[in-house]
């Protein structure tokens, strides 16, 4: 059995930048699974946005859009799902079930633990190194 604070211990420990790695593992993950609908600079014009309701956002602009903090917490919630959007008449494409299984604490922006996967930990860290 698990112990529940194994988690938040682990989140605790982590460290406050993200590292090289992480981001290097999450761009190859953005390519193969965000770029689509994103584009290849994750600005929001990749070759499927035209066919959406909803344009995607720039993701370069997460922090700016946020009063210059970047929303942890809003982006696991949309990558897993437990935060839906509806673009082109159903739910962005919900990655929780593909990235499952390697349990990772995160600090949310508040400071707060999140779990999480380690797929998308590295995404995050990815999107946050490309901010601007």
């Amino acid at each position: 059995m698990k112990s529940p604070l194994i988690p938040l211990i682990a989140c605790l420990l982590l460290p406050a930048a993200v590292s090289a790695q992480e981001a290097d593992v999450g761009a190859e993950l953005y390519r193969a699974h965000c770029a689509t609908c994103h584009g290849i600079e994750a600005r929001g014009n990749g070759p499927m946005a035209p066919a959406l309701l909803l344009r995607p956002p720039n993701l370069r602009e997460l922090a700016r859009r946020n009063d210059g903090t970047f929303p942890t917490t809003r982006v696991v919630m949309r990558i897993d799902g437990r935060d839906p959007l509806v673009s082109h008449g159903s739910p962005m494409p919900v990655y929780g079930d593909f990235f499952d299984g390697d349990d990772t604490a995160t600090k949310a922006e508040t400071g707060q633990p999140i779990m999480t996967s380690r797929p998308i930990v590295d995404l995050l860290a990815f999107l946050e190194n490309i901010q601007e």
